[in-house]
C-alpha cells in the first residue's frame, strides 16, 4: 500500500466535504490502538477534524476518528485509569483506587450510623421518660429535670431552660459542656477522650452533649448552671492594642464574680454588617491593606463564643475586659466579627463566668508561657498575684510575629521593674527582640532560654494559653522533658 492508494481508500470512506490532505504512515497511534500494525493516516479539513486510519498491508479502512471521539477517549482514560494505552480495566491504578473508594464509603456508612441514635427516629410519644438529677458535689440534690429516652443530658436541659455552656451548639467539637457523672460513669466515647483531660475522664466527667439519657442519671455540673442565665453589659471602652487586637471593656448589669483565668460566653445574635462599621485607626491602616480585602461581616444565626477575662474586675472598676483578636481574610469570625464592631453606650448579652483554668493553690515558682490572644488568662493571673504580694518566682514568656503585634507590654516591663521576682519575656518570631535575641518560636525561647538551665524542672508549675499550633508545639516540649500532666494548666480557647 503506497500513499496515493491509501488516499483513495480513505476518500471512497469518507462522505464529508472537507479535503484531504498527504497521508501519513505512522507505526503506531493510540487512535487505532486496537491494531498493531502501520497504519495510513488521511486527515480532512472538515469542522469535526475527521482522520480516516486505513491498513497498509491490506487496504482495509481500520478506524474513523474526529474530535467528539478524541474528548471522549480524554475522560475514558480518565475514568479507567489507563495512560498508557487506555484500554485496561484492571490495572494496579484503578484496583487501588477502587478499593480506596470502596474503603471510604464502607467507613463513611459506619460513621453515619455511628453518629445517629436509634431513639432520634422514635417519635417523642413512644420514648420513655426519664430524669436528669442535678447533684452537688456533696451529693445534695439540686434539682430533677424530665428528659426523654435517648436525649442528651445537654439536650434535656437545654429544653428545661438550663443552657450549658458551648461554643458549638451541642456538636461535640468545643468540649465545653462537661459534667460529672455520680456513681457508675459510661464508657468514654471518641469525643470524650479527644476534648477532656484523662484525669477528668477517670474523675468521671462527660460532655453533655454526647451522654444520652438511657435511665435516670444523677450529674454534678458545678457552677456552670448557676451561670448559664443571659446578663446584660454596656460597652464603656473599646482601645485597639495593635492591629488586630482590641481591649473591650464592659459594665455588667449586676455584680460579677470572676476568678482569675475564667472566661465568660458572649451571646452573639446574627447580623450583617459592612466592614465600613470596623473603626481602624490610621496607624493600623497599612496592617489591615496587606491582610487583603474583607468581606462583609456577618452571622445567620445566634451563638454564643468564649472571651477569657484579661484583669481583675477590681483592677477595672468592677467592670469586664476582654483581649479579642481579630482574624482578617474572606470569612471573619462570627464573633470577632461581632466584637469589633461594636461602640461604646452598645448593650452585650453574655453568661459566666466558667472554666476550671485557674491558679493552684500554694506558692510555687510559675511559668506562663502564652500568644495571641492568649495574653489575656495569663495576665488578669499575674495581676493576681502580684497584687496579693506573691513572692515566688514569675516568668512571663509572650510570643508574637513582630513588636507591632504584642500587647501590654509598658505594663509587662513596669511589673519586671517593680517586682524582682517577675520576669518578662517577649519573643518575637519575625523579628530580633529588644533585648537582641534572634527571633524564634516561643516554646523554643522558653526550653533554651530557661528549662535546660534550671536545676529542678518538676519544681515549676506551668500556664499555657495560646493559638493551638503553639499549645500543641509547648505541651508536646514540656511533656518530652518529663513535666507532670498535673503540673500543666492550659486553656485551649475550646476551638
Amino acid at each position: 500500500m503506497d500513499a496515493s492508494l491509501a488516499a483513495e481508500i480513505a476518500h471512497k470512506s469518507y462522505s464529508g466535504t472537507g479535503k484531504a490532505g498527504t497521508p501519513r504512515l505512522l507505526n503506531f497511534t493510540l487512535e487505532a490502538r486496537a491494531h498493531k500494525e502501520p497504519v495510513w493516516r488521511v486527515d480532512f479539513d472538515d469542522p469535526d477534524e475527521t482522520s480516516i486510519y486505513v491498513s497498509s498491508r491490506s487496504g482495509v479502512v481500520l478506524e474513523h476518528r474526529n474530535s467528539t471521539w478524541r474528548l471522549f477517549d480524554l475522560f475514558w482514560m480518565l475514568h479507567i485509569m489507563d495512560y498508557s494505552e487506555r484500554t485496561n480495566f484492571n490495572n494496579p491504578l484503578l484496583i487501588s483506587n477502587a478499593i480506596g473508594g470502596l474503603w471510604m464509603a464502607l467507613t463513611g456508612v459506619w460513621l453515619l450510623f455511628s453518629s445517629l441514635r436509634l431513639a432520634e427516629f422514635v417519635p417523642s410519644r413512644c420514648r420513655r421518660c426519664r430524669s436528669v438529677n442535678l447533684v452537688e458535689g456533696n451529693g445534695t440534690p439540686l434539682r430533677a429535670v424530665e428528659a426523654l429516652q435517648g436525649e442528651t443530658v445537654f439536650q434535656a436541659l437545654a429544653h428545661s431552660g438550663l443552657q450549658l455552656p458551648s461554643n458549638c451548639g451541642g456538636g461535640r467539637s468545643c468540649g465545653l459542656c462537661e459534667v460529672r457523672c455520680l456513681g457508675r460513669a459510661p464508657e468514654p466515647t471518641g469525643a470524650d477522650r479527644a476534648l477532656l483531660a484523662p484525669q477528668k475522664l477517670a474523675a468521671g466527667y462527660r460532655l453533655a452533649c454526647n451522654l444520652p439519657v438511657t435511665r435516670s442519671t444523677d450529674i454534678d455540673v458545678e457552677n456552670a448552671l448557676a451561670s448559664s442565665a443571659e446578663r446584660v453589659g454596656v460597652v464603656t471602652g473599646v482601645k485597639p492594642l495593635t492591629p488586630f487586637l482590641r481591649e473591650i471593656t464592659v459594665r455588667p448589669d449586676r455584680q460579677v464574680k470572676c476568678r482569675p483565668g475564667a472566661y465568660v460566653q458572649i451571646h452573639v445574635p446574627a447580623y450583617v454588617r459592612d466592614p465600613s462599621h470596623l473603626d481602624v485607626p490610621g496607624d493600623h491602616q497599612q496592617d489591615w491593606r496587606a491582610a487583603g480585602s474583607l468581606s462583609a461581616l456577618a452571622n445567620d444565626a445566634p451563638v454564643r463564643r468564649s472571651y477569657s477575662i484579661s484583669i481583675p474586675m477590681e483592677c477595672a472598676g468592677s467592670q469586664l475586659t476582654f483581649l479579642v483578636r481579630f482574624m482578617p481574610g474572606e470569612r471573619p469570625g462570627r464573633g470577632s466579627g461581632y466584637m469589633y464592631t461594636l461602640k461604646v453606650g452598645n448593650e452585650l448579652g453574655f453568661s459566666g463566668p466558667f472554666g476550671d483554668f485557674a491558679l493552684k493553690p500554694g506558692s510555687r515558682e510559675k511559668v506562663f508561657i502564652g500568644g495571641g490572644a492568649g495574653m489575656a488568662p495569663l495576665r488578669v493571673m499575674i495581676h493576681e498575684l502580684l497584687l496579693k504580694g506573691a513572692t515566688e518566682q514569675l516568668h512571663f514568656w509572650y510570643g508574637a510575629r513582630t513588636r507591632r503585634d504584642a500587647p501590654y507590654v509598658d505594663e509587662m516591663r513596669a511589673f519586671a521593674s517593680g517586682h524582682p521576682n517577675f520576669h518578662w519575656h517577649l519573643v518575637l518570631s519575625e523579628e530580633k527582640a529588644e533585648n537582641g535575641a534572634p527571633a524564634g518560636l516561643v516554646h523554643e525561647a522558653v526550653l533554651e532560654g530557661l528549662l535546660r538551665r534550671h536545676q529542678d524542672i518538676g519544681s515549676l508549675e506551668f500556664y499555657v494559653c495560646g493559638p493551638p499550633a503553639m499549645l500543641s508545639s509547648t505541651r508536646a516540649m514540656l511533656r518530652s522533658l518529663g513535666v507532670a500532666e498535673a503540673d500543666i494548666a492550659y486553656d485551649d480557647f475550646k476551638i
